[in-house]
């Protein structure tokens, strides 16, 4: 039985990854949402690793999934506590000295966004759903999403990224191939030129284990099945 730590975006509850969880246990594997200081602008990077390595507690089997800005938190976990596995789905690749707040001029993502504009047709407005992260997940989700609201304290995103390398940890990268925050091809380049890996795809967009649980699931149990080196190999990424 492996334990998925599952560690959320920016300004997100740890509600939505409820659907994922039930999937992860339905196939006989413990699972952990964790809350983050989100709100707290007295909580940088270190104290989101530190709420991490509290709710993980004596748990063992490892796999931590990182979402989204969960992207620059979970490798300072992986320097804390046993990982077996890092997977980044959908997620912020820092770079050593950078501050999440530059990371998105550092990965020229403004352009990334307007070129992937035109393949997303005219925006929906049906039921006032937000046409980049909710497009593809059910409506009565949506609902019970935002019945979790969250803010997001801007503290975290000014503090330069602290550790000089990856962790020396197992990593695997899924983007979603519908995902309009992080498109897929720009996503693609930056785990390319940041992590020196081929990332893995799966259908869905940003809010992927809202809209695909059991199909994220299945992709995330199928990692427990082959072995791989560390990615992190101590040296400046």
């Amino acid at each position: 039985m492996a334990t998925f730590v599952l560690i959320p975006g920016a300004g997100c509850d740890s509600w939505y990854w409820q659907p994922l969880m039930a999937e992860l246990r339905g196939r006989g594997h413990d699972a952990v949402n964790v809350e983050l200081p989100a709100e707290d602008d007295a909580a940088g990077l270190a104290d989101y690793a530190d709420a991490v390595v509290e709710q993980i507690g004596d748990r063992t089997g490892l796999i931590v999934v990182a979402h989204s800005f969960g992207g620059f938190t979970a490798p300072l976990v992986c320097e804390r506590v046993p990982v077996d596995l890092l997977v980044m789905l959908t997620a912020m690749v820092p770079s050593p000295g950078e501050a999440p707040g530059d990371w998105w001029t550092a990965t020229g993502h403004a352009q990334a966004m307007r070129e992937a504009a035109g393949h997303h047709g005219p925006p929906e407005e049906d039921h006032g759903f937000d046409p980049v992260y909710y497009h593809d997940v059910p409506a009565h989700l949506v609902a019970e999403m935002r019945e979790h609201p969250r803010g997001q304290s801007e503290t975290p995103g000014k503090e330069p990224w602290p550790l000089p390398a990856w962790p020396r940890v197992p990593t695997e990268f899924l983007l979603c191939r519908g995902d309009r925050l992080f498109p897929a091809a720009f996503m693609r380049r930056v785990v390319k030129e940041r992590l020196g890996i081929v990332p893995d795809e799966i259908d869905g967009g940003h809010m992927v284990m809202l809209s695909r649980p059991g199909e994220l699931a299945d992709r995330l149990v199928d990692y427990l099945r082959h072995d791989r080196p560390a990615t992190g190999n101590g040296s400046e990424m």
